[in-house]
């Protein structure tokens, strides 16, 4: 039986688990009513409460530790200007604690009496981050300005004594600086934790019990993939933990009462997790408890319950939508808490993936996930073959995993296969393979595409007069360059909030995010000229195929004028051209009616070119 879009849209997910200062008490995020909201259980598959009902979407929820209260993010619109409020979980009142809808708030975590919480934000300076503390009751201007960055910052938690906060600057995705502050101090400063030439991964830090250290991810040393290390914060003596085993290790979630951890590397995609203590005494030795057997293969956002003994996390799969588990520490006993529905559609109706790797111009393998339609399975040559739609991730430091996607499982449903490719230029595959596209090397990877392409055309499901480009954000970039640089490939495009033309992109953008895109595409001081001849506005007289753009009015990423300017000069050129444009959404869309919108065009769009 076929289901329409909007049945599609409406299969829910539940994830970002936070534990309550008691323990039996769970919140969860679930888009139950349209957007992400608040909600909480108190055992495993029972009823859930709604404790938020905003038409915007909260971005995360995160329990006091020592009160029945929970501070949420929210923005409105899209803008990603997010606001952080206080929910009395007892009575349901909600205060706005931050108050400022000109800025930025990005969460730092509650100290751990719960009498204070940390955030960054650029309400002083909108291209800079600093640093404030704020006390639990307080709101607005009450918040403490403890320091004024020059960059952009973020944090990475309290010490345990509370004494001191971890700051991370980061330069690019591909090089940060971790710091300490003292609150302790007359006039806190940061102390440099991570001196260092070149580019080098600093992440996902997290206080050692005793504070004297602290365990994070890096690729320190020229390794090429990130491997989980112990910084001795006396001796700045960094020690490996973990080398990955020549995969990425993604990040580790740390109880510093305890030492217990989980971590996580990246296989090709999947999760591999690694739970145990740490040694007391030797930070870098610790016990390992049995893995959670887990469905779907990709799994993250690690919560500890107040003692360590549980943690919850979400997990997904292709065929398995997102919900969160509890897991048992030193059984590995998993416990299905959330029940985010499918809508009434089987779950034996979605279809899986296989990882495949394609080979490039220049010899490279391109990893990427195929996902074909049912009937499309013991196709032969001759059988006429299926449509695909190409879907193109963005980033371009961003990577495919098998994890679950309504809109992917609507089309294959309609028929359509579904290719994933991890071109050059992605995350998940080491630094040497990330940085394969930048700046003078970018249309490298939009030739990889184009091997992609070749290779579906050959391959014996697919109709290869009938391939169509999609993307968001960057991606929307790379269908954009695929479309304009190989126009023969393609029936259509499909332009989410993508790039058209990086000078305006970069001239345009978010204040705040300038710097560490420049970082990847080229700067508009150095790389001008490169940039405007690798810019789809500036190729279209090259573009055949049929093009949809849509986009949010309110994004601070891509500004809705790339929308505009390249469908005015696609139509010029004579292209048939789609535009859809979304006064309340900001870089992608989330809200449901918006989503069943843009996607029944899509599907409308797509059947009737592809």
């Amino acid at each position: 039986m076929a289901y329409d879009i909007e049945r599609y849209l409406n299969i829910r997910s539940a994830y970002g688990a936070s534990f309550g200062p008691d323990g039996e008490r769970l919140s969860f995020l679930m888009d139950t009513t349209g957007t992400a909201q608040v909600w909480t259980l108190s055992e495993p598959r029972a009823w859930p409460t709604q404790r938020t009902f905003f038409e915007e979407r909260v971005t995360f929820a995160s329990w006091s530790p020592e009160r029945p209260e929970l501070i949420f993010g929210m923005d409105e619109g899209g803008n990603e200007r997010a606001q952080l409020y206080r929910l009395e979980a007892e009575t349901g009142e909600i205060t706005n604690l931050t108050a400022k809808p000109d800025a930025k708030h990005r969460w730092g975590g509650w100290s751990h009496d719960g009498d204070r919480f940390a955030f960054a934000s650029n309400r002083r300076d909108e291209s800079v981050f600093d640093i404030y503390v704020q006390g639990r009751d307080e709101t607005g201007d009450e918040a403490e300005l403890v320091y004024e960055g020059d960059g952009w910052l973020s944090l990475s938690g309290w010490s345990p004594d509370d004494s001191r906060l971890l700051v991370t600057q980061s330069y690019s995705n591909f090089d940060q600086d971790l710091f300490v502050l003292d609150l302790a101090a007359d006039d806190p400063d940061l102390e440099h934790l991570t001196p260092h030439e070149g580019d080098v991964r600093y992440q996902s830090a997290s206080w050692a019990p005793d504070g004297e250290g602290v365990y994070l991810v890096t690729d320190e040393g020229d390794a090429d993939t990130l491997y989980l290390a112990y910084l001795d914060l006396e001796t700045r003596e960094l020690e490996t933990v973990s080398d990955g085993d020549g995969w990425n290790v993604d990040g580790i979630a740390l109880d510093d009462e305890t030492g217990r951890f989980v971590f996580s590397r990246n296989v090709e995609g999947y999760t591999d997790l690694t739970v145990g203590e740490f040694d007391a005494d030797e930070p870098t030795e610790f016990e390992t408890f049995p893995e959670p057997d887990l469905p779907g293969g990709v799994s993250g956002g690690v919560s500890f319950d107040p003692n360590a003994e549980r943690f919850a996390l979400s997990t997904t799969g292709d065929t398995v939508n997102t919900n969160v588990f509890v897991v048992d520490v030193e059984t590995g006993a998993v416990e299905r808490w959330t029940d985010a529905p499918t809508a009434g559609i089987p779950p034996e109706s979605f279809d899986e993936s296989d990882l495949v790797h394609v080979e490039s111009f220049d010899g490279l393998e391109v990893p990427g996930f195929l996902t074909l339609p049912e009937d499309a399975h013991d196709a032969d040559e001759g059988d006429g073959g299926v449509p695909v739609i190409v879907d193109i991730h963005g980033g371009p430091e961003s990577q495919r995993r098998p994890s679950f996607s309504s809109v992917k499982q609507y089309f294959l449903d309609r028929g359509y296969a579904y290719f994933e490719p991890n071109v050059r230029g992605s995350a998940g595959y080491g630094a040497d393979y990330a940085a394969l596209d930048d700046v003078e090397n970018r249309m490298d990877s939009v030739a990889d595409i184009e091997a992609c392409v070749e290779w579906l055309r050959n391959h014996p499901a697919v109709d290869p007069d009938r391939i169509a480009a999609k993307g968001g954000s960057y991606g929307g970039f790379m269908v954009l360059a695929a479309l304009t640089e190989y126009p023969d490939l393609w029936a259509a495009g499909v332009d989410v909030v993508g790039i058209a033309n990086f000078v305006t992109f970069l001239e345009n953008t978010g204040d705040w995010r300038r710097e560490l895109r420049e970082a990847e595409y080229g700067s508009l001081a150095d790389d001008r000229e490169f940039l405007e001849g690798i810019s789809p506005t500036n190729n279209i007289e090259n573009i055949e195929a049929p093009l949809f753009v849509l986009h949010g009015a309110n994004d601070p990423r891509v500004p809705v004028g790339e929308a505009e300017q390249i469908a005015e000069k696609a139509e010029q050129q004579g292209v048939p051209v789609r535009k859809l444009i979304f006064d309340d959404e900001g870089h992608g869309f989330s809200k449901l009616e918006n989503r069943i919108e843009a996607y029944s065009e899509i599907a409308d769009f797509l059947d009737e070119h592809v």
